[in-house]
């Protein structure tokens, strides 16, 4: 499991830029409160490897699962949510894990943690809210 900020990292598929080329469906975990986003550390060899010959050949687009034959199972397992999943529910499960991960910072009395938390709350909740609204007004 891939946490940043104190959310757990999506598991999905997208592309990323490597100089000038393109590599499509590259596993990656992304981030929903910072959108930051890296290649699942499963795949991060095969990826650095393809990025190099792909950008030494002077290619502008190259397919990830064209060249690496991987489980997608095996990379997708230890995200706690995926893509596919509704926005609003992912969401969710991220302010539950914020706010257990919150009880647990206040047990062990890490104030600077807590701080962090609570900002992250604050983000997510923002952002379920403006999910909400979208699906109310649909």
């Amino acid at each position: 499991m891939s946490f940043c900020c104190g959310a757990s990292m999506i598991g999905t598929k997208g592309t990323l830029k490597y100089y000038r080329t393109h590599i499509h469906n590259v596993p990656i975990t992304f981030c929903p409160v910072c959108h930051r986003v890296d290649v699942h550390y499963l795949a991060q060899q095969e990826y650095d490897i393809l990025a190099e010959y792909a950008h030494g050949d002077g290619a502008a687009e190259v397919d990830y699962e064209d060249y690496v034959d991987q489980d997608e199972r095996a990379l997708l397992e230890n995200c706690v949510n995926h893509e596919d999943e509704e926005p609003i529910d992912v969401v969710r499960s991220q302010i539950d894990m914020s706010l257990d991960l919150l009880s647990f910072a206040r047990s062990i009395d890490d104030s600077e943690w807590q701080a962090t938390l609570k900002k992250r709350l604050i983000a997510l909740n923002s952002r379920r809210n403006k999910l909400q609204l979208r699906r109310s007004s649909v």
